[in-house]
């Protein structure tokens, strides 16, 4: 495999398989496309603007051994296909717990939500110079208040979502990062983060990953709930 292809064929091996899965007949996520793509796209412009100062700030960068050198906003075409294989690949799994396993589990993540947050704001103080740490956790922290605020009722679908998605993230990320490879195909100013890893992985990216998906969740169930509306006026949500 030539190397510069490695970032893409990373973005393709996440999301062809559910791509191909969406027009299975009892899972039928083709139908969800609409809201998946509208509240993808906004999540999607948010993330290449704030990679696209952290690249400029060196928070990270890109090998330019593992990427085809195409770039827009002077992002490699990879990073920018990174924000829609990896959402769509969770969105469609999401889906998948809801069609089937909607009624089989009942644990609450109201206090290890709770926890999550204080975590989270705690090490954002502690550590407010080092700017992936304290804008991640501080944007996740922020983001899940508001969720546990309104009492969402797809949350709980989310967090067993993100738990099944880590094995593939294990995987994607641990590639990324240099698992298995010569080099990492993004590399990251350690004194910006914690400089903790998983393997390979900055413990950061875990949760910058939850962040990154749980916005599209959000968005995601907002536009499915305005579809719903129009399509029943007298549906109360």
């Amino acid at each position: 495999m030539p190397d510069k292809l490695t970032y893409l064929l990373i973005d393709i091996g996440a999301f062809i398989i559910p791509f191909i899965f969406s027009f299975h007949p009892k899972i039928q996520f083709y139908k969800e496309w609409k809201a998946f793509w509208l509240s993808n796209l906004i999540i999607t412009v948010l993330f290449i603007a704030w990679d696209v100062l952290y690249t400029h700030l060196g928070v990270w960068g890109f090998n330019e051994r593992y990427i085809t050198g195409f770039k827009i906003f002077n992002l490699p075409i990879e990073e920018v296909l990174f924000f829609v294989c990896i959402p769509y690949a969770s969105m469609f799994t999401y889906h998948c717990f809801k069609l089937f396993f909607s009624k089989i589990y009942s644990f609450q993540f109201g206090f290890i939500g709770f926890v999550l947050i204080v975590l989270l704001l705690a090490f954002a103080i502690l550590n407010f110079s080092k700017i992936y740490t304290s804008v991640t956790f501080i944007a996740l922290a922020l983001l899940l208040s508001n969720c546990f605020l309104y009492s969402l009722e797809w949350l709980r679908t989310f967090f067993l979502m993100y738990l099944v998605i880590l094995i593939p993230f294990f995987i994607v990320n641990g590639l990324l990062t240099g698992t298995g490879l010569d080099e990492p195909v993004v590399w990251y100013d350690n004194s910006e983060n914690l400089s903790v890893r998983v393997l390979t992985i900055p413990v950061e990216d875990f949760f910058y990953g939850m962040l990154l998906l749980l916005l599209n969740t959000y968005t995601f169930e907002s536009f499915k709930r305005k579809n719903a509306k129009k399509t029943n006026p007298d549906l109360s949500f």
